[in-house]
């Protein structure tokens, strides 16, 4: 995944959310990674699910009404 790039991270309420939601995308081959929520950011977890422009629809999709989410932010370095 590129560093310099934007990129979105999705924030979940529990850990478990965020697991989920990366068993659901690895089942179906999408891209994504798991991260520390950035510093910058608060969250209630302390993970958060961090996926690239080009595979925003994928991973939006694929998790719409499966896994609840908190909110999705677009970061850059």
């Amino acid at each position: 995944m590129s560093q310099s790039a934007p990129y979105f991270v999705m924030l979940f309420k529990a850990v478990s959310y965020a697991l989920k939601a990366e068993k659901i995308l690895k089942a179906q081959q999408v891209p994504h990674k798991l991260i520390p929520v950035p510093k910058e950011i608060s969250s209630d977890c302390g993970i958060c699910l961090r996926y690239e422009l080009q595979h925003r629809c994928s991973v939006e999709t694929s998790l719409l009404n499966q896994v609840m989410y908190e909110e999705i932010r677009i970061l850059s370095h």
